[in-house]
């Protein structure tokens, strides 16, 4: 008996002192966040993106959904400046082009004669000289790391949206990496070399529109110049075969 009297007081001293304890260690209690979009996993609310897995567990979610959803606050337990940084995280803008890179006419002092084309791969600039000191600027993208090239050629074919027949080292280079590129492309919306393009010399590398305008100002062909489909049509408009072609 006199045990069983003991074991209650220590209890019911437990019970007692249980609820301060607890209190004395979390005096500041750290505040629960939960999103109050309960159809969207957490890695949605980070902004941006989401993985493909994700993505895919998300929709039928989504989908049941048929009220607005509220606002989504940050994950439970991000840093402060980590939640700003996720939820106001740029996302890439794919059509749009540096201003720069427009077609606009400027000055240009060469020695080539007018309806020659230079080609300045550093700056990614395509010239068209005219009379009189200027010529017509167009931005380009340009040969990748390894691909750059220089050289004088002539354009000996004009094509109007050419098919695309990858070279066969370019089908092998491709598929060490895991992209398995078609062995011929018809002409179209989708296709690589877009709605333009000029054959340079006996080569094959061409002045040619893209599928990727926002790729213009960057080094990112296996060496052909690339052009937006509105410049490289243009282009196209103002040269004819024989045109001298100087890439630097």
């Amino acid at each position: 008996m006199k045990i069983s009297l003991m074991a209650l007081a220590a209890a019911a001293l437990v019970a007692v002192a249980g609820p301060a304890a607890a209190n004395d260690r979390y005096q500041q209690r750290p505040p629960v966040v939960v999103s109050p979009d309960l159809t969207a996993p957490w890695v949605l609310q980070l902004g941006g993106r989401p993985p493909a897995a994700a993505r895919a567990y998300a929709a039928p979610r989504a989908a049941a959904a048929t009220a607005p959803a509220p606002r989504r606050a940050a994950p439970l337990f991000a840093p402060r400046a980590a939640r700003q940084v996720a939820v106001n995280a740029p996302r890439p803008v794919r059509n749009r082009i540096d201003p720069r890179f427009l077609p606009q006419i400027v000055a240009y002092d060469t020695t080539q004669k007018p309806g020659t084309i230079v080609i300045d791969t550093n700056n990614r600039f395509l010239y068209l000289v005219l009379d009189g000191g200027k010529a017509r600027r167009y931005g380009v993208g340009v040969g990748k790391p390894g691909f750059a090239w220089a050289g004088t050629h002539k354009i000996t074919a004009k094509r109007e949206w050419p098919g695309w027949t990858p070279p066969q080292e370019m089908l092998a280079r491709e598929a060490a990496k895991g992209h398995y590129l078609p062995a011929h492309m018809d002409g179209g919306p989708e296709n690589p070399l877009g709605a333009r393009a000029m054959y340079l010399g006996s080569t094959m590398y061409r002045i040619h529109g893209t599928n990727a305008p926002w790729t213009i100002g960057y080094g990112v062909s296996s060496g052909c110049i690339r052009m937006r489909n509105e410049d490289v049509t243009d282009l196209y408009s103002r040269v004819d075969v024989g045109t001298s072609v100087i890439v630097m």
